[in-house]
């Protein structure tokens, strides 16, 4: 399992805190979620990867975590852009920063779905064969969506 949690953890880091935007709460939720993991991997009867797998225990955890915390705001995005990894150049920090603040809060202004999909795209780098197994849908759904939310970020910057 420690292998898994080398190989998978940055995937499942990602994937919640595309999520949350909360550095602390996706620690805890990707502890959790691999906590999880290792008491049900003798039923992971490998039929999808273990990548899939474990972000849907993730997206479980996340849920439940959420219907918790009884819908309560998460971070805004100027927090979020405080907890995003600097760089060497102050001045290529602040437009990348800026570039991701005003990407977040487009993907905001789509349905849950597109923007599901977006986030496991573009923060979980998964195949559309992934993405489709994680949202239980096929690879066919999960492209058409990636596709038709990339359209709808385009006509809204042309906008």
């Amino acid at each position: 399992m420690g292998d898994i949690y080398e190989e998978h953890f940055q995937t499942v880091f990602k994937y919640l805190y595309s999520l949350t935007y909360d550095k602390e709460l996706s620690e805890e939720l990707t502890q959790e979620t691999f906590y999880q993991a290792l008491k049900t991997y003798a039923n992971f009867r490998g039929e999808s990867k273990v990548s899939v797998w474990l972000c849907q225990i993730a997206k479980r955890l996340w849920y439940k975590e959420y219907s918790r915390r009884n819908h309560h705001t998460m971070n805004s995005l100027d927090e979020l852009s405080d907890q995003l990894p600097g760089k060497e150049n102050l001045e290529n920090n602040v437009i990348e920063s800026s570039s991701k603040i005003s990407l977040y809060q487009k993907l905001q202004k789509l349905d849950e779905n597109t923007r599901e999909v977006m986030y496991l795209r573009l923060t979980g780098e998964l195949s559309f064969r992934e993405i489709g197994e994680i949202l239980h849908k096929n690879e066919t759904w999960a492209r058409v969506t990636y596709y038709r939310g990339k359209q709808k970020l385009i006509k809204e910057e042309t906008v």
